[in-house]
């Protein structure tokens, strides 16, 4: 599978805390939001564009010591295009939703 293919068929089976953070809050934002972007060989979950912000919404499986590895190459590769990378647990987007979206509006420059 090619990694446009991949990107789209994650945009169709988004999990649910991606689910809830673009529905509830992403989409409504006033400049675009890209969901499954492609950035280099990496798909991220969310992607500003304008502001230079990628966002990541770690499950389960970001805190094994092999991915952990691997989160760090990509952020740092990231980071070297000069993109900021925020990492949000689905915990936090389950259980302190209204925080991770003021932390995102605060790293996009806009007033809460």
């Amino acid at each position: 599978m090619s990694l446009r293919d991949n990107a789209k068929n994650l945009r169709n089976h988004m999990t649910k805390e991606e689910r809830r953070l673009w529905y509830d809050f992403l989409k409504r934002l006033p400049f675009p939001v890209k969901r499954q972007a492609i950035i280099r060989d990496f798909i991220v979950d969310f992607y500003i564009p304008s502001r230079g912000i990628v966002i990541e919404l770690d499950g389960s499986q970001h805190y094994e010591r092999e991915a952990q590895r691997k989160d760090a190459i990509r952020d740092q590769t990231l980071q070297d295009l000069g993109l900021t990378v925020l990492r949000y647990p689905n915990s936090d987007v389950n259980e302190q939703f209204d925080s991770v979206c003021r932390d995102i509006l605060l790293h996009c420059g806009m007033e809460i």
